[in-house]
């Protein structure tokens, strides 16, 4: 058990029968009434994000996430599939568990499932993937001034935006959080 008062950034809970994670929270004592604490909390099944107040007092069950790193093997037409590779046991997810979240992973890269209870609910890929780009337009000198970027398409059918100088058939390194291009590999 948890009370709001002790609340922090990236703690879980379960509330109303559901899985939610703290992104913000805010300690307020107003001049006149009591304290309170205002908090904006996000559902880690299915994405959903809500602001609340609650009485500094009020009490919460902490909700226990297991991080598990697992080998991603392959994909076919419904399942994704993956390895423990500590035990070599091997699980498979639905394209809707997984969603996006490996659109810039290769095969027999290592991620992380998320599980609650056993139940895997999200995928977290690494922070950082260096990839070929297989799809790019030439850049045209004189183009622009300043910064310019073209579409590429990289080795596994991600679109990134890339800068002019950028060719194809070159590794770059990109933040899989945000999907921008870093740097030349």
């Amino acid at each position: 058990m948890v009370t709001a008062g002790d609340f922090r950034n990236g703690m879980t809970i379960q509330m109303d029968g559901s899985i939610w994670q703290v992104i913000e929270f805010q300690h307020v004592k107003p001049g006149k009434g009591s304290p309170f604490v205002r908090t904006k909390l996000k559902n880690i099944i299915n994405g959903g994000v809500v602001e609340n107040s609650y009485n500094p007092t009020a009490k919460f069950d902490l909700a226990h996430i297991d991080k598990s790193e697992y080998q991603y093997l392959y994909a076919d037409d419904d399942f994704y599939h993956f390895m423990n590779t500590e035990n070599y046991e091997q699980i498979q997810l639905t394209k809707e568990t997984v969603g996006d979240s490996l659109k810039f992973v290769k095969e027999n890269e290592m991620v992380k499932l998320l599980s609650h209870n056993g139940d895997v609910f999200a995928i977290e890929p690494p922070l950082f993937v260096e990839l070929v780009i297989t799809e790019s337009e030439p850049g045209v000198k004189g183009n622009t001034a300043t910064g310019a970027t073209k579409p590429a398409i990289v080795e596994t059918g991600a679109k990134v935006m890339v800068p002019l100088f950028v060719e194809q058939g070159e590794k770059i390194k990109i933040d899989t959080r945000t999907g921008e291009y870093l740097s030349r590999a």
